[in-house]
């Protein structure tokens, strides 16, 4: 390709007429590679794939100057692709889907890789990108990318405000331990930083020693939030803990602000599991999320549902694993034999979601747990992640069935026989070994030891 092919034309300085006769009754690719301001594409036909102008636009002012120019093109079929960078190209996506022009998302992996090979040159700039799009395109490498249904949209909202609030939570959460480790280093020593005693008694006092002068307050205060799950012990150490504090003593405006920050915790969480609770209303109306939801719980379901789509409109459960980053890839060469890995080029909040349902699944099913407890075995009891990963794995192709009306059996995910347990003798006959979570388990399994690092050495965040 030659280099003067990469020089581009503003929107408004376009020669509409020789364009539209350059592409005249040919099948056209405009391939976008999307920015936040400077957007370039490039008109591609499909005979040769050959680049008849490359044209580039300021975001949003011009974008619909480019839109009436593309669309007014006397082409026999108008396809456009565009490489998805966050949410930018959306606005260009929606345009082109209301005038009826179907629209394609082009992986930025693959058009990254692709550099070289489009032109035996590894050098990467955005006219250069945009082309690259168009012909990836124009070889099947790209997807359909519709919009979604209001549905869907409706949850995806309500996830990200759960979430929002959820991330906010912990935040503030970690801010709190940083003040109470140089005020009140004995708190959390009796009580669990995200325990609703600690938070409640901290937004209450602020400070040890506003605890030690009302010790008959806080007790009584401790004992309202605690109930009977707080024993009496924990609340006599948190008291004693506060009369004899080594933290460094507050002023009034350091036991405002740490009072506030407790405060803020509180109105999080309460408005987080209001938003949960929109959420898997939600979920109760759309049959296909519902029937995953009984499965790996109402919110998990969300989230998957949110990140991938409907899980039924994958072509197959390989397709849906893919979607998720949960497919395998492999690097060898000549002597070297590399290892099985996934790929993680999908969502890795679904990853992070699906791994804690497994845990549950091979903690709940005996089916489940026992196939996990032979892998692990059989792979010398060292690695326990991949088990935990392969157990993600049988469950996504088993969440594909689910979305489209099957029972969930964890019988027919393994060869039950050498398990020693009875094979079914209809698919989808017996009932399901497993129990699904509640909505409020989001939380609660966070509590699994070693979760955070586990997800880490899975490679999955």
């Amino acid at each position: 390709m030659k280099k003067r092919s990469y020089r581009s034309v503003n929107v408004k300085k376009v020669d509409a007429e020789r364009l539209a006769e350059a592409v005249r009754g040919e099948r056209v690719v405009l391939g976008v590679d999307v920015a936040k301001e400077r957007v370039f594409g490039s008109v591609m036909v499909a005979r040769g794939e050959e680049v008849k102008l490359n044209i580039g636009w300021r975001n949003p002012t011009e974008a619909r100057e480019l839109v009436d120019l593309v669309t007014s093109l006397p082409a026999a079929d108008l396809e456009v692709a565009l490489e998805p960078s966050g949410t930018y190209g959306d606005p260009l996506r929606w345009l082109f889907l209301e005038r009826g022009v179907k629209v394609f998302r082009v992986s930025p992996k693959r058009s990254h890789d692709a550099a070289e090979v489009y032109d035996g040159v590894a050098s990467w700039h955005d006219v250069k990108s945009a082309g690259l799009i168009a012909k990836l395109h124009l070889h099947g490498a790209s997807e359909e990318w519709p919009l979604r249904s209001e549905d869907e949209r409706d949850l995806a909202a309500e996830l990200r405000t759960m979430v929002m609030y959820d991330k906010q939570e912990h935040s503030n959460l970690n801010r709190l331990e940083a003040q109470l480790a140089r005020h009140w280093p004995e708190l959390t020593g009796g009580l669990g930083l995200a325990s609703a005693t600690l938070v409640e008694l901290v937004k209450e006092y602020g400070s040890p020693d506003a605890v030690a002068n009302d010790e008959a307050g806080a007790r009584r205060l401790m004992r309202r939030i605690g109930g009977h799950f707080l024993k009496r012990d924990k609340v006599e150490r948190v008291l004693e803990g506060a009369a004899s504090s080594i933290g460094v003593p507050v002023i009034d405006r350091e036991r405002a602000a740490i009072k506030e920050l407790a405060a803020e915790i509180l109105r999080c969480r309460v408005n987080g599991r209001a938003a949960e609770a929109r959420v898997v209303a939600l979920v109760d109306g759309q049959e296909t999320t519902s029937r995953v939801g009984k499965v790996v719980g109402k919110p998990t379901a969300a989230v998957l549902v949110s990140g991938v789509g409907d899980l039924g409109r994958h072509e197959s459960p390989s397709s849906l694993l893919k979607a998720f980053g949960l497919n395998l890839k492999e690097r060898s060469s000549g002597k070297h034999q590399g290892q099985l890995k996934i790929t993680k080029r999908g969502p890795g909040d679904c990853r992070f979601y699906l791994y804690l349902a497994a845990l549950r699944l091979l903690t709940r099913d005996p089916v489940v747990g026992r196939w996990y407890e032979r892998k692990v075995a059989r792979d010398g009891g060292k690695v326990k992640n991949k088990a935990v990963i392969a157990v993600m794995r049988k469950l996504v192709k088993a969440l594909w069935h689910v979305a489209r009306g099957a029972e969930f059996d964890s019988r027919l995910l393994f060869d039950v026989g050498k398990l020693g347990f009875e094979v079914p003798t209809q698919a989808g006959t017996s009932p399901p070994l497993t129990t699904a979570a509640g909505p409020s388990e989001r939380c609660s399994t966070s509590g699994l030891k070693h979760v955070g690092e586990g997800l880490q050495e899975a490679g999955l965040i």
